[in-house]
């Protein structure tokens, strides 16, 4: 059983409260209440028994080599079209009509954000609900997928693809830009103990900074007053939906 440690909700809540350009980064754990499996949680996709790993079926090679069986799993595990948003959803929604919330960045394809009701998304793996013809680029909705059989092609002869970022494939730069504008724009530089020159950037952590190389422990005026960047990926590491 989960304890919830009322002292870091009450924490998170102030910060909510006194906060209004808040970007919220999130993962597969955001769905899950919503009866969208994760990927790594011990009855996540990736722990579950198929003729090929879950893996290498979301490949963009087994995707070109093995279209068939990608689309058997696809359909099978990633339809996701009748969830409905839930409450962590909606709540960020609410947060956007009242002005709080400027972005969210998530790595989820399943477009409950937007059934929710948030305008400003980041979906840095895609939408299932995207689809195009490799040939002709023609767009296709996501029921025209999930409700054909075998291997959904256009008129012209073109395999349809999902509009979702496989193993493989990059990222897209318009969509990863936008995300960090939308995060920069709000905090203008933050701490990580990863950069090498991390006491030349302004850190909006604080007291809370763990980076022993941070400027902010030898001149608190260097911090800049940020707003809030919320991060609920799924523990350990954050897990992604594809």
């Amino acid at each position: 059983m989960m304890v919830i440690d009322m002292d870091k909700v009450m924490e998170l809540q102030k910060m909510i409260d006194e906060s209004n350009n808040i970007v919220f980064f999130g993962g597969a754990g955001v769905s899950t209440e919503s009866g969208i499996k994760d990927f790594r949680s011990k009855d996540g996709l990736y722990n579950m028994q198929y003729k090929y790993p879950p893996e290498k079926i979301l490949s963009h090679s087994f995707f070109m080599h093995n279209t068939l069986e990608f689309y058997k799993f696809y359909r099978d595990k990633l339809n996701c079209l009748d969830a409905l948003p839930n409450i962590c959803h909606k709540y960020l929604a609410n947060l956007e009509k009242k002005g709080k919330l400027s972005a969210i960045v998530t790595q989820n394809i399943d477009g409950l954000h937007e059934k929710a009701g948030n305008k400003k998304i980041y979906n840095l793996h895609g939408s299932i609900y995207n689809n195009y013809c490799m040939n002709c680029e023609k767009k296709f909705d996501a029921s025209f997928i999930f409700n054909s059989t075998g291997i959904p092609k256009c008129q012209c002869g073109g395999i349809i693809k999902p509009d979702v970022v496989l193993y493989e494939e990059a990222l897209d730069d318009n969509v990863v830009e936008g995300a960090i504008n939308a995060v920069e724009a709000q905090i203008g530089y933050y701490c990580h103990p990863f950069y090498q020159e991390a006491d030349k950037l302004p850190c909006y952590l604080g007291d809370l900074c763990d980076n022993p190389h941070c400027i902010f422990k030898s001149n608190p005026d260097y911090r800049k007053a940020p707003p809030s960047v919320m991060d609920m990926s799924e523990e350990e590491g954050g897990d992604d939906d594809g």
